[in-house]
């Protein structure tokens, strides 16, 4: 496998393409050797969702797409970001605006640190941002070894 491997997808800003977003970074994790029904899939799904729905939800209309980078560094390292083009970065919401919502940002650093890994917010050239989440890649060469021989 390479030292670095990158892929991505640039969606419209609209509700059906979470679901989209979700199967593509599925379909490619799959390719690079992880197994649909691991942890680590599960999590990177969940991520996934959660950061996409807020490049849907959150923009207000000024980012009519969002792109979905996934990069292998590696072997060691999957950095999974979502760019939108509003200039308004992630927070947290107050605990009464979280009663019904407001707790994705919770649950994918909650998913993170659990995992070993982060997140980060970085900025985009156009005035955008890109939310980052960085999980430890457990899919080793143990593993690809066994299965050669």
């Amino acid at each position: 496998m390479a030292d670095h491997q990158e892929a991505s997808v640039t969606l419209p800003s609209d509700p059906a393409s979470v679901a989209a977003a979700r199967r593509y970074v599925a379909e490619v994790l799959g390719e690079w050797g992880l197994p649909d029904d691991a942890e680590t899939a599960d999590s990177v799904r969940l991520i996934v969702s959660e950061l996409a729905t807020n490049a849907v939800q959150h923009t207000f209309g000024q980012s009519p797409t969002f792109t979905v980078d996934i990069r292998l560094e590696r072997e060691e390292w999957l950095r999974v970001g979502v760019t939108d083009s509003h200039p308004r970065w992630p927070r947290r919401l107050p605990a009464a605006v979280q009663q019904d919502n407001g707790r994705g940002m919770v649950i994918i650093r909650w998913l993170a640190v659990e995992a070993g890994g982060r997140l980060s917010v970085t900025p985009t050239e156009d005035g955008g941002k890109t939310v980052w989440i960085a999980l430890p890649w457990t899919v080793g060469a143990p593993a690809a070894a066994a299965g050669g021989c």
